[in-house]
């Protein structure tokens, strides 16, 4: 299926790198193509946005879209292959985080003003710094599978018996199945832009998607746990790790080798997967429901405080890694000297 294909492209290093690269770029052209045309068509509905409507404003609009879109794809390659960390998670990280000043800004405005309690205020802001402390555990957890190594004795030494672990984590696939479940929902909204009959099915069928409905929340969930296990399975393969283990002669204390060792891991996998899924489900579901039931102002979504904690831990974490090859270059290039 499309999950082996990928699989294998993954497995041939550099090559299919390159055509994984290729096929996203092929995908967002066509998404910004897509959702381009329907935004035109919403833009000439809205009653005296658009002066003159027609062919020729819908292609404008729908080439100015895509070639936005084409640039910042672009640009975060750019930052991806020069920079620190992904460019495109980046670029995403940056425009919430803009965002962020000026949510606060018209929030404590509204307490000013008495529009909105003081106890309401803390009370989102505790349940912010929770939520933020929540993503952080989870994010940093894993599963820590022991490894033996035999010992084998090479002349009048012995090697090897040492143990190792592999780390398997909590929520492999990261924020992936957030926005992948968001991109779905956002479906029928362009789908329902193509229509100019406001009586349409697809009209009714946006109004049932609204934020806070019960079939929003339950296709936005399902959402969230099918690509939780789809990107899991894509960039984890229990059998490709097992057979690793096996040609350098590990092995996880009490199974044996191989096949057996496989079933454990993808065994191991599905729940640590299980428990993944079900955590982005409550972080990303937990603002809808605030705002459904809660006259909150001010709207930091789950799927945008799991990229601004995960992108920001994940940069955090590259520099450091390069501080350290550049210290640990400096003092290679010290010794060279000294000798």
């Amino acid at each position: 299926g499309v999950t082996d294909y990928f699989k294998n492209l993954k497995s041939q290093g550099e090559f299919g790198r390159k055509k994984i690269t290729q096929y996203t770029r092929y995908g967002t052209v066509l998404l910004a193509l897509v959702q381009g045309y329907g935004v035109s068509v919403s833009l000439e509905n809205s009653q005296g946005i658009v002066l003159e409507p027609g062919i020729y404003f819908r292609f404008v609009t729908t080439v100015t879209l895509l070639t936005g879109t084409v640039f910042l794809m672009w640009l975060g390659e750019q930052i991806t292959s020069r920079g620190v960390g992904n460019g495109i998670s980046l670029i995403i990280f940056s425009g919430i985080v803009a965002e962020i000043p000026r949510a606060l800004a018209s929030t404590f405005e509204l307490g000013r003003t008495g529009a909105l309690s003081s106890l309401v205020i803390i009370g989102v802001i505790i349940l912010l710094l929770v939520a933020i402390y929540f993503i952080v555990f989870v994010e940093r957890a894993q599963r820590r599978v022991v490894v033996q190594y035999p010992k084998r004795q090479v002349g009048n030494k012995m090697y090897g018996g040492e143990s190792s672990y592999l780390p398997l984590r909590v929520n492999t696939a990261g924020v992936i199945p957030a926005i992948f479940a968001s991109a779905l929902l956002l479906l029928p909204i362009t789908l329902s832009n193509f229509s100019t009959d406001s009586s349409s099915f697809m009209i009714g069928v946006t109004s049932m998607l609204g934020q806070g409905k019960p079939l929003y929340m339950l296709i936005y969930a399902g959402g969230i746990v099918f690509f939780s296990f789809f990107y899991t399975s894509i960039i984890f393969n229990p059998n490709e790790t097992a057979e690793n283990l096996r040609k350098h002669g590990g092995f996880i204390p009490g199974i044996r080798p191989g096949e057996r060792t496989a079933f454990f891991i993808n065994d191991l996998l599905i729940k640590l997967t299980t428990i993944g899924s079900t955590y982005l489900v409550i972080i990303c579901l937990m603002p809808e429901v605030l705002i459904a039931n809660y006259p909150i102002p001010f709207y930091l979504g789950g799927t945008s405080l799991l990229i601004v904690v995960v992108v920001g831990m994940d940069t955090i974490n590259q520099i450091q890694t390069r501080l350290m090859s550049v210290q640990y270059q400096s003092l290679i290039k010290k010794t060279k000297f000294t000798k």
